[in-house]
């Protein structure tokens, strides 16, 4: 099998794989300069939390001293939501990478960055072919015809 005929059958087996990875790639990078921040983003104040003040709790009363503090005390504060920008880009990277579609896409998409790989080096190697050979025949040197 030469390696035009391998260029060939490995193109037909990975173009559509390899199309999805270069439109959600550019999509991942269009994204973030295309979004600007919501209007609740940039008028909405820092939140600053509380500090408690410190508690000198015995070992033996723990437990009144958690119940004593009250609910409101003792639970975390809320996250902040993430800016939709960054889970558009998120959701891009993951089906990018092909964690979306579990271990299967994590490795056809593997293997289509080593066939983008693969199809670098030979096209590369096919054209070198091609000129030298060009250039014996015809005498030309020029590297485009």
């Amino acid at each position: 099998m030469t390696l035009r005929a391998i260029h060939r059958w490995l193109t037909v087996l990975f173009a559509i794989f390899m199309l999805w990875i270069a439109g959600t790639g550019v999509a991942s990078q269009i994204v973030p300069l295309v979004q600007t921040k919501p209007a609740a983003q940039r008028e909405a104040p820092q939140a600053q939390t509380a500090v408690a003040p410190p508690v000198n709790v015995s070992a033996n009363s723990a437990a009144d001293a958690a119940a004593a503090s009250g609910p409101d005390e003792a639970a975390p504060a809320a996250a902040a939501p993430a800016p939709r920008r960054r889970s558009l880009v998120g959701l891009l990277h993951h089906l990018h990478s092909g964690e979306s579609f579990g271990p299967l896409g994590v490795a056809i998409s593997t293997l289509s960055g080593l066939a983008l790989m693969f199809f670098a080096v030979s096209g590369m190697w096919m054209y070198f072919q091609m000129w030298r050979t060009r250039k014996s025949r015809s005498g030309k040197s020029g590297l485009f015809w």
